[in-house]
């Protein structure tokens, strides 16, 4: 099915609401349109996992989460991927692989949300992380433990994770 009418209602350099009729004489059905974004899981030399802290004006608070970004115009995920960890951390992936495309709310958002996997990570002289965030460096246990108790609570995050358990990037604790 396609929509009879498709368009944007509201735009910002963040979004776009767009309007769908679906139905002649129904009201319009609102989708988020975004970019899509890459997060990667960062694994050190040393096999820890690169955890971003930083504050979240939507939620209000300091989140965990893995180092991301949305995806540039003309950019590739795997280099916004490579990018975004390097500004935000400070550090450099030795490999990365793909983990896959997500759909993150099928609901209302018309993006993807790009895995990945970072091995053979190591900090970089001279570069430090954006303002504003903290970069640690957790042991495996610890992110799983934070799972668990709801400190690191990003679903899109969490999947990312799940995807390298079920790949054997990582074994789950």
């Amino acid at each position: 099915m396609k929509p009879l009418k498709s368009e944007i209602v509201f735009a910002t350099p963040w979004f776009q609401v767009v309007g769908k009729t679906m139905r002649e004489n129904e009201s319009p059905y609102y989708s988020l349109k975004l970019a899509d974004y890459a997060t990667t899981l960062a694994v050190t030399e040393a096999g820890r996992v690169l955890v971003v802290r930083q504050y979240r004006p939507a939620v209000e608070r300091y989140t965990l989460e893995l180092p991301s970004g949305l995806i540039e115009p003309g950019e590739s995920a795997v280099t916004t991927a490579k990018r975004e960890l390097l500004e935000e951390t400070g550090y450099e992936a030795g490999e990365v692989e793909v983990l896959g495309a997500m759909d993150p709310d099928l609901g209302r958002l018309s993006n993807q949300s790009w895995g990945f996997f970072a091995s053979g990570v190591r900090k970089i002289a001279g570069h430090m992380p954006e303002e504003g965030i903290e970069v640690l460096e957790w042991p495996l246990e610890e992110l799983f433990g934070a799972i668990r108790d709801g400190q690191f609570a990003h679903a899109l995050h969490i999947a990312i994770v799940f995807q390298a358990v079920l790949q054997g990037k990582i074994r789950s604790t």
